[in-house]
C-alpha cells in the first residue's frame, strides 16, 4: 500500500466511524437498531454494568450521558486526586468525563475531546444540564490533540483508540500533553489472535470496535515506543461479544458476517485497561 492510498483509507476510516457516532448522538440511545428485543431504556445500562461500572456510578452522571459504547471502566483504576487535570481521548457523551469530574473536584478540570460535532453537541449539553463547571468538550482528533504540552496530569480513554488509523500517533500526542509523571489509563479492544478477513476487511466492522483492534503485545509496544514506562495490564478479560452479535450499540457490521465469525470473535476479542507513566 502506497502512502497515498494509506493516506486516502484513513480518511475513509475517520469518515466512517464520525458518520456512525454522529448517529448513535442523534438517537440518543446506543440502540439503533429498532427490531432489536435489547433496545429498551435499560440496554446502555446493562451494557455498560457488564463491563464494570457500578450502579452508584451510573445514577452519578447526567441522563443521556452513558449511551453503553465504552469496553471497560477507565476511571475505576485511574485514582484520581483532587485539582487534577484529565484528559479524556473520545469522550462520546462525556459519561467517563462526568465520572472524572466527580473525582476531582472543583479545583480540578476534566477536558473531553471528540471529532464528532455532534457528540460534541450532546456533551456539552450534558455539561450545562449538570452545572459541570469543571468540564470543557473540545473538538479535535485524538491523532491531534487540542491542548497544550505539559497541560494535563491524567490521560484516559475508553474504547476509542482502537478506531484511531493511526494508533502511534495517539499515544505520541497523549504523551505530549501529559506533565512529567503523568498517568495514562485506557480501556480499549484488542486480539489474541488475527480476525477473519470478512470482519478485519469490513469497514463498518471498524465502527463497532472491531476491525481497528491489533494484536494485544502490539498495542503494549505501541505505547512503550511513544515514551510511555511501567506499561501494564490492569484488567484483561474477554469482550462480550454478544454485544456486537446481537447489534446492541447499533455500531455492528452485517450480522450476517458478525454471525459467520462469531466463533472466532469469541476467543480472539479482549478488552484490556492498559495503564503507563510518563517519567522526567
Amino acid at each position: 500500500m502506497t502512502r497515498e492510498t494509506a493516506k486516502i483509507r484513513e480518511e475513509e476510516i475517520r469518515k466512517v466511524v464520525r458518520d456512525g457516532y454522529a448517529t448513535i448522538a442523534k438517537s440518543g440511545s446506543s440502540c439503533c437498531s429498532p427490531t432489536s428485543s435489547c433496545c429498551s431504556t435499560n440496554a446502555s445500562l446493562e451494557i455498560s454494568k457488564g463491563i464494570g461500572y457500578t450502579e452508584k456510578e451510573l445514577e452519578a452522571v447526567p441522563e443521556g450521558a452513558n449511551l453503553g459504547l465504552g469496553c471497560g471502566n477507565p476511571v475505576a483504576f485511574t485514582s484520581l486526586r483532587e485539582g487534577e487535570t484529565v484528559l479524556d481521548l473520545g469522550s462520546g457523551a462525556g459519561f467517563d468525563c462526568f465520572l472524572a469530574a466527580n473525582k476531582v473536584g472543583k479545583s480540578g478540570k476534566v477536558i473531553g475531546v471528540d471529532m464528532t460535532p455532534e457528540m460534541i453537541e450532546k456533551a456539552r449539553e450534558h455539561a450545562r444540564k449538570g452545572s459541570y463547571e469543571n468540564v470543557e468538550f473540545r473538538l479535535g482528533e485524538i491523532e491531534n490533540l487540542p491542548a497544550a504540552d505539559g497541560s494535563v496530569d491524567v490521560v484516559i480513554s475508553n474504547c476509542a483508540i482502537n478506531l484511531a488509523p493511526d494508533k502511534e500517533r495517539v499515544f505520541k500526542e497523549a504523551f505530549r500533553v501529559l506533565r512529567p509523571r503523568g498517568r495514562l489509563l485506557v480501556s480499549d479492544i484488542v486480539l489474541s489472535r488475527e480476525l477473519p478477513s470478512s470482519i478485519r476487511d469490513s469497514m463498518q466492522a471498524y465502527v463497532s470496535c472491531v476491525a481497528g483492534a491489533v494484536m494485544k503485545d502490539e498495542y503494549l509496544q505501541i505505547i512503550r515506543k511513544a515514551g510511555f514506562q511501567q506499561v501494564r495490564i490492569i484488567d484483561e478479560g474477554p469482550f462480550p461479544v454478544e454485544f456486537v452479535v446481537n447489534d446492541t450499540t447499533g455500531r455492528a457490521p452485517r450480522k450476517s458476517r458478525i454471525i459467520d465469525g462469531a466463533k472466532e470473535l469469541a476467543s480472539s476479542v479482549l478488552s484490556v485497561s492498559v495503564s503507563g507513566v510518563k517519567l522526567g
